[in-house]
């Protein structure tokens, strides 16, 4: 139980720190919203959007790949080297394409309008800061792979923090000073022309800085690279960078989509808006997902050599579910107060969150079942997985959004997930069988949503506010209790 317990701990730092650096760069929305008009800030939002797949391209798997090797060949010390030779390799590679074509990328971009003669350096400073997050890729995975979360979670807090700062220095502090005082220092280097590509400086900067504070882990480069360990490497890597991308196709490409394939095209937008807005309320089982994964892929890594490692991951797999399941029935019993975080011209797309939130249920699983084929080394079968799910998404997006709309969209996330998640615990189980306890998650997903049909049937009678909310938490904690009532027999002769 002390394992277990130890992953729930660093699961908890790094939740911890992902959840209020989520909040902390909620905060810059409403400066950006202020300073920029929209078609300023319709390109930071364009440029991020190309960032998840650009990200993807930059780190190509190696992370894991690392994860696998470091402890597969725990005797060879040029692990480590090899694959921060290889990021820093192919990263300067990557920047310097993405610098010297950074002119005809602007046609990505589209007409910017009075932007268009700074988009260029807007695109090289963009390079940087994925030039950078790259870099700080397999440092990262390092202090994952040595449990040293808080180290982890204070940097990206750091990085955060500082990014934050820059903005508000180059977007409020110096336009004031320069107001004040037109002679002021500043004003012979702040260039107001700037605008919305001070966005992107800080960010380079925060990066930057970040990478400076993990130079400790950047010592080994001195050790050099094993060729035949990249080969191995790239070999185990790279259909991870493709199940990358069409992992990204089923996660974003339902908004891309939608405003295509709705009836009525005058309402496109606005089904757009109601959908993106409410896709946000099931971010705590995003971040809980995420979170998990933080500490979970160097924990199973770690343990893949172990007598009970395959029992260990199946009582990992009955926690998570739980968790889900705890998170699930958090979001919708609560609901009538989270909805607060959209606007009420929003609200009407409510019904697609409990949706999402299992969509995100299911991919959590399937992300947790998947250690099979990055222990096996047949990260093929991830790709193909992946594709395979994109393909599903393309298709039902096709039949579904048409008719359905944006609750199309919500029921081809979650089928797709569904699809992957089975098809991957069934390959899995022939492969590298690991002894999942499946009536664990049949309960955890039925109890979830009983007791929310429970909260609907009961509070239709109209109690009141403070009946109401006592009703939805004992409702709430009932689940705990009912899934620990189940696993107790089980974590006995587990211990024993």
């Amino acid at each position: 139980m002390s394992i277990l317990k130890k992953l729930a701990g660093q699961t908890a730092i790094y939740g911890f720190s992902s959840i209020l650096g989520r909040l902390l760069n909620y905060l810059l929305v409403p400066l950006y919203t202020r300073v920029f008009d929209t078609a300023e800030y319709g390109v930071v939002t364009q440029l991020y959007a190309f960032a998840a797949f650009l990200n993807i391209l930059f780190t190509y798997g190696l992370e894991t790949a690392y994860f696998r090797f470091s402890n597969t060949e725990k005797d060879n010390p040029r692990v480590y080297s090899t694959a921060l030779i290889s990021i820093f390799a192919t990263t300067a590679v990557f920047f310097l394409l993405i610098s010297s074509f950074s002119a005809p990328l602007c046609r990505l971009v589209g007409d910017a309008g009075a932007l268009n003669e700074q988009l260029p350096l807007y695109i090289i400073w963009f390079a940087g800061i994925l030039s950078a997050d790259a870099l700080t890729a397999i440092p990262f995975a390092r202090l994952r792979q040595e449990n040293k979360a808080f180290r982890f979670a204070l940097i990206r807090l750091a990085n955060i923090l500082l990014n934050i700062g820059f903005n508000i220095f180059f977007l409020v502090i110096c336009p004031k000073l320069i107001a004040a005082d037109p002679h002021h220092w500043l004003a012979q280097y702040y260039q107001p022309a700037h605008g919305v590509g001070y966005v992107f400086l800080s960010n380079l900067l925060a990066s930057l800085v970040t990478l400076l504070l993990l130079l400790p882990q950047l010592r080994p480069l001195v050790q050099g690279i094993d060729i035949n360990l990249w080969k191995r490497m790239m070999v185990y890597s790279l259909p991870l960078m493709v199940a990358g991308f069409a992992g990204m196709v089923n996660e974003t490409f339902d908004r891309v989509l939608l405003p295509m394939l709705v009836k009525d095209p005058s309402t496109a937008l606005h089904q757009l808006g109601v959908y993106g807005a409410c896709y946000k309320l099931s971010i705590l089982m995003t971040l809980f997902v995420q979170t998990f994964r933080y500490a979970a892929d160097p924990f199973f890594f770690s343990h893949a050599g172990k007598e009970d490692a395959r029992q260990i991951y199946a009582r990992v797999m009955n926690w998570f579910v739980i968790g889900c399941g705890f998170i699930f029935l958090g979001v919708m019993l609560y609901m009538d107060i989270i909805q607060y975080f959209i606007g009420e011209r929003f609200r009407s797309g409510l019904p697609v969150v409990p949706i999402l939130l299992m969509a995100n249920w299911c991919l959590g699983v399937y992300l947790n079942i998947s250690i099979w084929y990055k222990l096996t080394g047949k990260t093929s079968w991830g790709a193909w997985f992946s594709v395979a799910g994109a393909a599903l998404t393309l298709l039902l997006n096709f039949l579904l959004i048409p008719s359905m709309g944006y609750m199309g969209a919500a029921w081809t996330t979650l089928i797709c997930y569904a699809f992957i998640m089975v098809i991957s615990y069934v390959t899995g189980q022939r492969y590298y069988p690991v002894p999942y306890d499946l009536p664990i998650f049949i309960h955890s997903v039925a109890a979830a949503l009983v007791l929310y049909g429970a909260s609907l049937y009961l509070n239709g009678f109209g109690l009141g506010q403070p009946l109401h909310y006592l009703v939805n938490t004992i409702l709430l904690l009932l689940f705990p209790l009912s899934s620990w009532v189940l696993l107790r027999r089980k974590t006995r002769k587990f211990a024993s």
